[in-house]
């Protein structure tokens, strides 16, 4: 499904990546930890094609992803890549239905097709009284939630989330824990989870740590 291939990252002088290699297999959930500029982050970002490396490859059911030029790169991450990230990263004007529809506008469908397939999603994530709502009016966990909805829009065969409960309570952890092994069984994706949240990292099923750049072997 996803390999990651001797992938190297730098910044100016600094390098953050220094050799990476990881397979994921298609519905699996991989849990990636270590310490605060480890590069797990980084790594996350190039297997989500919104950042390029400095050398090697990521190969998505074969094809090398950094092959493809910015434009078609671009539609492949719209379509095939849905993304949770810790502050949600919300449009403020839009509604959550709104926010919700954005991949699928990008990739300029016809209202008419999204907008029930958007509702449907928030439907089955308990958001049915707060479609129309915006995200200052949305608690944290609904805000997350929403993004979760989002990710799914384009039903990706990948969703990458970067501290998905950091910016949760106790509660919302839980909830959202669950929601991300529900989605496992019942959409099928591989997800990969790069955290510091022990209890999330516990729903994986395996934990990868990077130590200064490096994937550390057990």
């Amino acid at each position: 499904m996803i390999e990651v291939k001797n992938i190297h990252k730098s910044f100016g002088d600094l390098e953050v990546l220094k050799g990476v290699n990881l397979e994921v297999k298609k519905g699996e959930i991989v849990a990636i930890i270590g310490k605060s500029g480890a590069g797990k982050t980084t790594l996350l970002q190039i297997i989500g094609t919104l950042d390029r490396p400095t050398k090697g490859q990521v190969l998505m059911d074969g094809t090398d992803v950094f092959e493809m030029k910015d434009r078609e790169l671009a539609a492949f991450r719209n379509k095939h890549i849905g993304f949770i990230f810790q502050f949600h990263q919300l449009l403020p004007e839009f509604t959550a239905l709104e926010n919700v529809c954005i991949p699928a506008m990008i990739a300029r469908e016809k209202e008419s097709e999204y907008k029930p397939r958007a509702e449907k999603l928030l439907r089955e994530l308990g958001l049915v009284e707060r479609m129309e709502h915006k995200p200052n009016e949305l608690s944290g966990g609904e805000k997350q939630r929403v993004a979760a909805a989002r990710a799914l829009m384009m039903a990706p065969d990948i969703i990458l989330a970067d501290e998905p409960t950091g910016s949760l309570d106790s509660q919302n952890k839980k909830e959202l824990s669950d929601l991300l092994l529900k989605l496992r069984k019942e959409y099928g994706q591989t997800i990969l989870l790069v955290t510091h949240d022990k209890e999330l990292a516990g729903i994986a099923d395996r934990t990868i740590e990077i130590i200064d750049g490096k994937i550390s072997l057990p």
